[in-house]
């Protein structure tokens, strides 16, 4: 992957728009997310797909205080039967698309269509590292794109006002990039913000940033010069938009082989040996694609 470094890839942006005390995020994806979408040759509407929830969940994770895992994870009945992307509080980013058994091309599919997924169900999850306590929420898969479906979510469950653009492409030369924006309306006292000697509604502040939300176009989300301040500025300039420290983002699988061999311990050794092919037992992870080989000699030296 010959890709020039750009500091402005691979990062999150946050900001709040100082006029409504809005808060947001904006990510932009670029080697990290190629690396995830090519590493498994996915068709256009797969990868687009996948893209979008890795984007999404790279937001959702960013506005979180915790230390762990934020799992985003889609799952239906339809032609991906599942799409996860996980990120870890240090920024580490991965995900993978299960495709349905016997499907073999999705060329007439439109691209990025979460209807792929068919019915099903939208799940977030956060496992935190050093404490027992799981936080997830669910939604119902009921709209055509993962940004529409959490954004749901956040309306019924959550009752947070929360407003989510995401975008995924390939360049030129075959690269994908992604961009994710979103922005969240914070509880406070009154819903009224007085500033120079007048008085706004909350609910008023909430639709005017929308409005310029909305006039942010996919090119410009995954632009790769147009650096994300100076997008927020293009968009929100007139509200006072205010960045703080971005934060860099990798593309990093988790998998090891001290993780698979004490996933192939806890098994009984009667189960482990109907997965041998040719004398071989292969463990591959379905995140990176990475293949763990365990002839006879290393099977033994699990139990030995």
């Amino acid at each position: 992957m010959n890709q020039n470094h750009n500091p402005h890839d691979d990062v999150v942006q946050p900001f709040q728009l100082e006029s409504s005390s809005l808060r947001g995020r904006l990510v932009r994806l670029g080697p990290s997310l190629d690396a995830i979408l090519r590493q498994h040759d996915y068709e256009a509407p797969v990868a687009a797909l996948l893209g979008e929830a890795v984007v999404v969940a790279a937001a959702l994770a960013t506005s979180l205080k915790y230390e762990g895992v934020f799992t985003l994870q889609a799952k239906g009945d339809g032609a991906i039967r599942m799409l996860v992307a996980d990120v870890t509080s240090d920024g580490d980013v991965r995900g993978y698309a299960q495709l349905a058994e016997g499907v073999r091309t999705f060329m007439r599919t439109p691209v990025g269509d979460a209807r792929l997924l068919g019915k099903g169900y939208l799940a977030f999850t956060v496992d935190q590292k050093k404490q027992d306590d799981r936080y997830q929420g669910i939604v119902e898969l009921s709209a055509p794109s993962i940004a529409e479906a959490v954004q749901h979510y956040f309306r019924q469950s959550e009752q947070l006002p929360t407003g989510i653009l995401a975008a995924v492409r390939q360049d030129e030369a075959g690269h994908w990039r992604g961009g994710c924006l979103m922005l969240q309306r914070m509880p406070r006292e009154g819903g009224i913000v007085y500033e120079g000697g007048g008085d706004r509604s909350a609910e008023d502040d909430w639709l005017r940033a929308m409005m310029l939300m909305q006039t942010c176009g996919a090119d410009e989300l995954t632009h790769p010069t147009l650096t994300p301040n100076d997008l927020l500025f293009r968009l929100f300039h007139e509200e006072g938009v205010r960045v703080f420290e971005p934060h860099p983002f990798r593309h990093q699988c988790r998998c090891s082989e001290e993780r698979v061999r004490g996933m192939l311990r806890s098994l009984p050794r009667e189960e482990i040996e109907t997965m041998t092919v040719d004398g071989i037992v292969s463990v591959t992870c379905e995140f990176c694609n990475r293949s763990y080989l365990y002839d006879e000699k290393r099977r033994d030296e699990l139990w030995g």
